[in-house]
């Protein structure tokens, strides 16, 4: 039932993406397109999960959820670059800088993150102005110098430091860098009903570590043909990561419990989510 529903969210968001860049030329469409493509949509689908929530119609909230996938797949772009992690494969492919040139990749994660505030905007996405204000506005905030670019910051530095050696830090980091676009993703429900919902941001904050682990645990013993990038990165770099600080059990014990946590938020929802328990389960047991 989740796998069926994340793929039907897939193909929603690919739609209102595609639609969006119809009229770009190619040379910025193409990369754009590449970039977006082969994601899991985690994100997409918390935002339309926790909308269901709240009954904000489905076609304003697959909106603001193919805007937070642009943001991510901008992320990623930056990401990859020879500046920062230099990899050359995501999602089962070249890197963008790889399959076109570094300054494309800049100019393609440049052209979707501010694609993804042209949507946010519209008024398809809500006929309320409040509504899509505090949309971008909190998204911003997720985004920007006190979230996902801090977190990168004390990412690359995590490489160079040791100060990045316990729990508490690397929880910091990784709440930033890749939690707060998920507790953002599932805040989109109460913030388009002009709610608030601390529950549900307490489950993603939890969804979006235990999201992390999963990944330094997949660094270790995944296989590059599911996960779709390069691995064994970060013992080679000497990155702290929660498996570096825990130990590979360690780690999968720290997943579970996470999880746990993120299931229980879920008991103090107005209406029952079996669909966002099984995001839960999905993202400890994924293995790509």
């Amino acid at each position: 039932m989740f796998l069926s529903v994340l793929s039907d969210t897939q193909e929603c968001v690919k739609t209102i993406f595609e639609d969006s860049i119809s009229s770009f030329d190619k040379k910025l469409s193409e990369p754009m397109l590449y970039a977006f493509s082969g994601g899991k949509c985690l994100r997409a689908f918390l935002a339309v999960e926790s909308a269901k929530i709240y009954n904000v119609p489905i076609n304003e909230a697959l909106r603001a959820a193919t805007a937070v996938e642009i943001i991510h797949a901008y992320s990623l772009i930056h990401d990859d670059l020879p500046c920062m992690d230099d990899d050359n494969l995501r999602r089962g492919k070249p890197t963008v800088h790889i399959q076109w040139d570094e300054a494309i990749a800049v100019l393609t994660g440049d052209a979707l993150q501010t694609l993804a505030f042209e949507i946010l905007s519209d008024v398809r996405t809500s006929k309320d102005p409040q509504v899509r204000l505090d949309l971008i506005s909190t998204l911003t905030e997720a985004i920007g110098a006190n979230g996902m670019v801090f977190g990168q910051v004390l990412d690359m530095e995590a490489e160079k430091l040791t100060t990045v050696n316990d729990l508490d830090s690397i929880s910091n980091l990784q709440g930033k860098k890749t939690g707060a676009l998920i507790e953002w993703s599932a805040q989109v429900g109460p913030v388009m009903a002009k709610e608030h919902n601390d529950s549900l941001k307490q489950y993603a904050h939890f969804l979006g570590l235990a999201f992390q682990v999963r990944d330094d645990i997949l660094d270790v013993e995944g296989g590059v043909d599911k996960v779709g990038k390069k691995l064994r990165k970060d013992k080679t770099s000497g990155k702290a990561t929660f498996v570096t600080l825990l130990g590979l059990e360690g780690a999968k014990e720290q997943a579970k419990q996470l999880i746990d946590q993120a299931i229980n938020e879920l008991e103090a929802l107005p209406v029952a989510s079996n669909n966002l328990k099984a995001a839960a389960q999905f993202v400890i047991s994924r293995d790509l």
